[in-house]
């Protein structure tokens, strides 16, 4: 009960300290005000949903419209077109005060050139009082649209036949590039955007009226009006600056301030957000407005700032969320978790919620196009995939660490007193293994103790009799206990002759126990394990697989640490949930619930797996035991060691297909919660791979569109760091904290381990995603005593491997060496490039390690540690 109060009052308490921290990063920033009226502003009309290729130009009573929010809050306008909607705007803004800048559009487009020069000089000349200049195309010169002498030419002909003040407006770069330009124009219209130079928010306005008074130095006899002048709202960081609503805020604020004291005329740009300039200015080039898109104001001119204003929100949405999530998996397990467990979890959760939630807010607030849309959609479900993967790597920490004793903890037995020992037939399937190692397994069956017993030794498809004729002389040798069967073009892979051995097992065995034919089992495993059949619920009883050849180099090192972290930490725990995963050796059933519930899958690679999930559908009970009672081989090279784990993982994926509906909550399933919980938490961290994969060849392709075209490419990099640096890292802290926790090795030999994981990482995506989408793949052997090829043979079979790896490095490089990304945006991302090297990095060490002629001296006595590998020897 105290430990049930304290977690309803502890758990509220993080959702609070979650909302906490979204009103800490939201919290109203304190900015010098602004409230006088502005001297002008650029307007374009179009709306929110404007396509220059499709849409119509808005109509007048839109543009009048948009000219009324302007009455009382700016005194000038200024216009970009004479054509399309915009020749109302000198009549519509005598009606609200306004004066007007018009201004024709020039570009390659001559008979548009024209329509517009006409168009203006018509304005000009009906003597509206509203209009004071006339702009004769806006960045010209910028975009390199005309020639230099043509634009003279338009600014002549306007001069000659019209009497308003002429100019056209450009940046200031273009102005003193062109000094010839400034002789023709009656004033000089000036662009001055620090953004587009990259500067820093807190320089921005100091280098506007820097820029501002080098002009006139330049150009001492021409008046200077800044007809461009503002900072974005959103969109990707240009090197040091920085688009967000704050900026835009503060840069507006403390220029406007600024420019009124000393008399400045200017044109804020601009009125309204304009998505459709995504396509031309990339993304920040939508959010210049001091309105948004749908004409409503950003921010106040007075006050503070807060720099997401509908925060609550989404931060009411994370809280609810992480609730729901804490709730989905803590109060299923409330009872076996300590407090600290439920803390830990808790603070996970509530991270993730809020990391979810903040990436959506981001996305909310921006103008989406279809294809952004698609993209922010597969990068949200991408970050949803990502934070189950976490909250179920992170529940496995909290159980590991901070779990109540169970009541399923097994040890080997002591036969009870009494006790009739059960017949047990032990299957040993092989297929073209070395006659001798082979061999040294007969022998240790041969001295097992115990009472009633028979072998099957199933040679599956040995083409050479030079192989298996010795086995079966063996077989002979060592008496009537031991039955060798030779199976020609006999099929079902390995499933179908332990199928076949079971046809042939003695009618009275009660249980079946099947070994691989590399291990050497210690004498006493079946009386220490067998007893527990006595328990008529239980349907199979498994021990963990060892291996006796890890001290023979630092490759196989690895490898043996890392397969002990699944069986000392996985299966342990999930033993507490009687969920555990069978597999094909060391294993025990009893005969009865293997023939019940269809003997062994023939059409799965993973058979030993999926009969212990069918088991479970059976209602069976399962037995594990992490004490070792026999070792076995590893493999000797890195080929073999991906080939096994791309069958383990491939044949995962033929049993989540062939057995989905058992995964549903519901009645139809007759697993219970636990096991349904364990059997995909356990299937997660392989989809976590997949996906680390896809967003690898996702981070290359925006990456090629980053470097082809910069200006209108944005970096995802907040979307993408939870799925990718933040999944590896959690990854490694997990690792190394079990291990710590219940695996006997050093920190090194966890890196070890760590690294060895790693370099599959690869190897597991393909696995999940050919398993998912691909049906048939053929059963692969895993074989032993290879001999290791030479180098350009390992490296042959990791091409994949190595081709994504020298891509991120030219990724990487190509990113470092472009000015456009030389800023926070641009560093993180090419982090998150680096971060996808190292497991294709691990994958290259671990092939290195594999070929290296490690060897330590005495290694045939090293590679025996434990008093039941002594035994054996």
């Amino acid at each position: 009960m105290k430990t049930k109060i304290l977690t309803l009052l502890i758990l509220p308490l993080l959702v609070w300290v979650n909302l906490s921290i979204w009103n800490y990063l939201n919290y109203p920033l304190k900015m010098q005000s602004w409230d006088k009226v502005m001297k002008g502003i650029t307007y374009s009309s179009m709306r929110r949903d404007f396509d220059p290729g499709n849409s119509s130009p808005p109509t007048q009573d839109q543009i009048e419209d948009d000219l009324k929010l302007f009455a009382g809050k700016v005194h000038a306008v200024r216009t970009y077109s004479a054509l399309e909607g915009l020749e109302f705007v000198p009549e519509l803004a005598e009606k609200y005060d306004l004066n007007v800048t018009m201004g024709a559009w020039i570009d390659a487009d001559l008979d548009k050139n024209r329509r517009e020069i006409e168009s203006l000089i018509e304005l000009s000349n009906q003597n509206s009082p509203t209009i004071v200049r006339l702009l004769v195309g806006n960045e010209v010169l910028l975009r390199k649209d005309i020639a230099p002498d043509q634009l003279i030419a338009y600014i002549r002909e306007v001069k000659a036949r019209t009497w308003r003040p002429v100019s056209t407006s450009e940046t200031w770069d273009m102005w003193l590039a062109h000094p010839e330009l400034a002789e023709e124009v009656d004033f000089i219209a000036l662009h001055i955007l620090p953004y587009w130079e990259g500067l820093s928010i807190d320089a921005a306005v100091d280098y506007v009226f820097y820029r501002f008074n080098a002009m006139r130095e330049a150009f001492p006899n021409k008046p200077i009006i800044i007809t461009e002048v503002g900072w974005p709202s959103d969109g990707q960081p240009f090197k040091n600056a920085t688009a967000s609503l704050a900026n835009q805020a503060q840069f507006l604020r403390q220029f406007l301030n600024r420019a009124t004291e000393q008399k400045i005329t200017y044109y804020i740009i601009e009125a309204f957000d304009q998505p459709w300039k995504v396509e031309l200015e990339g993304s920040a080039g939508a959010y210049w407005g001091i309105f948004n898109a749908d004409r409503e104001l950003k921010f106040p001119m007075k006050g503070d700032v807060t720099p997401m204003p509908d925060w609550q929100a989404w931060a009411t949405g994370a809280a609810v969320l992480s609730i729901f999530l804490m709730a989905l998996f803590l109060f299923s397990r409330h009872r076996r978790l300590k407090l600290p467990g439920k803390i830990f979890f808790g603070i996970v959760a509530n991270l993730a919620a809020s990391v979810i939630l903040w990436s959506a807010a981001v996305a909310a607030q921006q103008y989406q196009t279809g294809i952004s849309l698609v993209f922010w959609t597969l990068l949200l479900l991408m970050q949803a995939m990502a934070v189950v993967i976490l909250l179920t790597e992170s529940m496995e920490i909290a159980e590991v660490l901070w779990h109540r004793k169970g009541k399923r903890t097994f040890k080997p037995l002591q036969t009870p007193a009494g006790f009739t020992f059960p017949k047990v037939s032990v299957h040993l399937p092989i297929h073209n293994e070395p006659p001798e190692m082979v061999r040294e397994t007969l022998e240790a069956l041969a001295r097992v103790d115990y009472p009633n017993l028979e072998v099957l030794v199933l040679d599956n498809n040995t083409k050479d009799p030079a192989v298996w004729e010795p086995v079966q002389k063996d077989c002979e040798r060592l008496g009537d206990v031991f039955r060798f069967f030779h199976l020609e073009n006999w099929p079902g892979f390995k499933a179908g002759a332990i199928n076949f051995g079971l046809e042939h097992t003695a009618p009275d065995a009660e249980i079946v126990a099947v070994i691989d034919s590399d291990y050497i089992i210690s004498p006493n495993w079946l009386k220490s394990m067998v007893p527990y059949f006595a328990d008529d619920k239980v349907g199979f009883v498994q021990s963990p697989q060892d291996y006796r050849d890890h001290g023979l180099s630092t490759f196989k090192s690895m490898c043996y640490w890392e397969y002990a972290g699944f069986f000392n930490i996985g299966m342990v725990q999930r033993n507490e949930y009687n969920a555990i995963i069978q597999h094909g050796t060391m294993t025990m059933i009893r005969k009865s619930a293997l023939l019940q519930v269809g003997r062994w899958g023939e059409w799965c690679i993973c058979e030993d797996s999926e009969l212990g999930l069918r088991l479970y559908e059976a209602g069976y009970d399962s037995v594990y035991c992490k004490d070792s009672f026999g070792q076995g081989l590893m493999p000797d090279t890195f080929s073999g060691y991906m080939t096994q784990r791309f069958r383990w993982v491939y044949g995962a994926m033929q049993i989540i297909k062939h057995h989905w509906r058992q995964f549903l909550p519901g009645k139809q399933s007759t697993l219970t919660t636990a096991q349904r919980y364990y059997f995909i938490a356990g299937w997660l961290p392989w989809f976590s791979d997949a996906l680390a994969m896809l967003l690898t060849i996702a981070s290359l392709i925006m990456t090629t569109l980053l470097v082809a075209d910069p200006l209108r490419s944005e970096l995802p990099v907040n979307a993408l760091l939870l799925p990718t640096i933040g999944l590896f890292c959690f990854k490694i802290f997990r690792t190394l904290w079990l291990y710590k926790a219940r695996v006997n090795c050093s920190t090194l030999q966890s890196l070890g381990a760590a690294l060895s994981g790693l370099s599959l990482t690869h190897t597991v995506a393909k696995g999940t995603l050919q398993g998912l989408f691909t049906s048939g793949k053929p059963f692969m052997r895993t074989p032993k005593l290879e001999k290791q090829g030479p180098f350009i043979a390992g490296l042959a079979t990791i091409w994949q491997e190595l081709l994504l790896l020298s891509l991120l490095g030219l990724a990487i490089y190509a990113m470092s060496s472009i000015d456009h990304f030389d800023n926070l945006s641009g560093r993180l991302w090419v982090a998150v490039l680096s971060v996808q090297t190292v497991p294709y990095i691990a994958t290259l060490m671990t092939l290195l390690f594999s070929i290296a002629p490690n060897y330590y001296p005495g290694s045939e006595t090293q590679a025996i540690e434990s008093p039941q590998d002594k035994e054996l020897l």
